[in-house]
């Protein structure tokens, strides 16, 4: 029985060691390939705008009547070619738009409040000084679906419609009970940055954007991985709630498309039926893919956000 106990004793001894090596040289590489990945970061794939003392990154194509409005989850690194697939279907009917909060993309860090309402007022002057001028059509995925939320209850007449793809909504989940959660997702990411384990992990965008594409992808997600920029959106994330829930719902029309990870939640389902019964023109479709929607149902979005805007002339 010792002899075993020795032998499974040496064995993870030498797996320890063999995985702080493997760490050891993944960091070595990180750095090395960040420094020579640098240039990348300033060949910026966009409309670089002065907001609150720093540059914000606001991407547009197209040309129509009604402008799209991009919107990332939490932690989507380089939202441009995060939603390129649904852009570069749209921009043929439409002005599409995509913004990339400081932290993000090519856009700057940026200390200071990351509270929701400064994400809007944010997004509202950096759409402004590129040009991009309102009502919007708001497509936000995850997260920023409490900025959508709260943009269309501040500025109605800013805001013509809500595409919201798998959004966060208050009541929507019990997020008091998953602080545990968020802090050990909040690590990993953190420790991806370090050690570069995300470059050998897949990559969505891999599937939509080119070898070169990729190269400035991995710089920008080395980059996001270890911004505090983002890691602080959290921090306002009970106060947003609060204040979507201290007013009436937007009667904004709307499409909630709802994950397949999602529809089984009956407090997902419940918190998204609400803003669709309060829309003048809502609706609910589920989905049976992940929460990336429009990483894998595109075609189907793209051409529902179409009829969308001809139902809405």
């Amino acid at each position: 029985m010792k002899k075993v106990l020795k032998f499974i004793g040496k064995t993870l001894l030498v797996i320890l060691l063999l995985l702080a090596v493997f760490l050891l040289a993944m960091t070595v590489y990180n750095i090395i390939m960040t420094k020579k990945e640098a240039p990348l970061l300033e060949k910026n794939f966009g409309q670089l705008v002065e907001v609150d003392g720093a540059n914000m990154n606001i991407y547009s194509a197209g040309d129509g009547d009604h402008t799209v409005v991009f919107m990332a989850g939490w932690g989507t690194p380089s939202p441009v070619y995060d939603f390129k697939p649904l852009s570069d279907r749209l921009a043929d009917s439409c002005n599409v738009a995509v913004i990339e909060k400081f932290g993000y993309g090519f856009s700057d860090e940026k200390p200071g409040a990351r509270d929701f309402d400064t994400l809007v007022n944010q997004d509202r002057e950096a759409l402004k000084k590129a040009g991009i001028k309102a009502p919007y059509i708001l497509c936000p995925h995850s997260m920023s679906g409490l900025e959508a939320i709260l943009w269309a209850q501040k500025y109605p007449d800013e805001v013509e419609g809500i595409i919201g793809l798998d959004i966060t909504l208050p009541d929507s989940a019990d997020f008091e009970s998953m602080g545990w959660l968020i802090d050990l997702s909040t690590w990993f990411s953190k420790f991806q940055g370090v050690t570069g384990v995300f470059r050998i992990l897949p990559d969505e965008c891999s599937e939509w954007c080119s070898d070169t594409e990729m190269k400035t992808v991995r710089a920008i997600t080395r980059r996001a991985l270890t911004s505090e920029t983002i890691y602080r959106e959290f921090d306002g994330i009970f106060d947003a709630f609060d204040e979507i829930k201290s007013a009436p719902l937007p009667k904004t029309p709307t499409i909630q498309y709802i994950s397949g990870q999602n529809k089984e939640s009956e407090d997902w389902i419940t918190a998204h039926q609400a803003v669709v019964d309060s829309s003048d023109n809502g609706k609910m479709v589920l989905l049976d893919c992940g929460h990336y929607v429009h990483h894998y149902d595109y075609e189907r979005i793209s051409e529902d956000i179409k009829q969308f805007i001809s139902e809405l002339e």
